[in-house]
Order: structure tokens, then sequence, then C-alpha cells
């Protein structure tokens, strides 16, 4: 079973999967929506019919002084679709997203990715930080309980 990774934006959404056996997060795809979920609903849909996917983990943009920003109630919205739509079938994950895409934009400089390529690709790296974020406390919670 794998877990899909969430970066919610206005008009992008990075996605990111962890190999079946959960133990790496690889970026897979931005979808681009302008603001239409139903894109974005839609499109994970065909993903959760194409992989085996047991978690939703969508990342919280939480302001660094731990106080929600303005794009937590948007993105509380988006979760609500989301179980409308698979909360039955697949939990969701809320996790906090604080600098993931501070790092994914030092990731693509150190890469010396292209300028223009970064706005499509920053979202998905995004994706993966949240993710990895996710399965890294899921293991520490396992190691404590061990």
């Amino acid at each position: 079973m794998r877990k899909l990774g969430i970066d919610y934006g206005d008009s992008r959404v990075g996605i990111a999967i962890s190999d079946s056996l959960g133990i790496t997060a690889q970026g897979l795809e931005t979808i681009h929506h302008n603001g239409n979920d139903k894109i974005v609903l839609k499109r994970l849909e065909e993903l959760f019919n194409e992989y085996e996917i047991d978690t939703i983990v969508i990342g919280m943009p939480i302001n660094m002084n731990g106080t929600k920003t303005d794009r937590v109630e948007v993105t509380q919205k988006f979760i609500h679709k989301l179980k409308c739509k698979f909360g039955k079938k697949i939990p969701i994950a809320p996790i906090d997203e604080r600098l993931t895409t501070v790092a994914a934009h030092k990731t693509m400089n150190f890469l010396d990715v292209n300028k223009k390529k970064k706005k499509n690709i920053v979202d998905t790296i995004s994706a993966v930080y949240i993710l990895e974020i996710y399965m890294n406390k899921m293991k520490n919670e396992l190691k404590g309980s061990i």
C-alpha cells in the first residue's frame, strides 16, 4: 500500500507517492487546476485507481510561530471535499508543511534547475517533503512503541 502526498495550492497541486513498502517518496506530478478542485479530484481518483493508496497526506500551511495562515481555511475546505469523495475509503492525514516550499527551492537551486521549470516542479518537490515528514513521523512513532 502507498501513501499519497499533496501540496495544495490556489492554481497548482503537487503530488508525491511512496513506494509500496512505504520507505521512499517520489514526486509524481503537478496538477494545474486554476482554482477548479473538480480537476484535482478527478485526477486523484485516477491515481487511486492506478495505485493502491492507503493514506492521503496533505500539507497544512502553518506560520513559523505555529499560528494558522489564511490558506489553512482554504486547505481545510479542500480536505472536506477529499473526505466527501474518498474519506470513507482512505484516511486523510493533515501535516505541518512549514518550510517545505523553502526546502524545495533550495533543492532546485542546488540542482541548478532552469527558472522556467521551477514553477512546474516546486509543488511536486514540496509534496515529496510533506510525504517524507509524515513517513518519518510514522517511523518514529513505531520505534517509540517497540
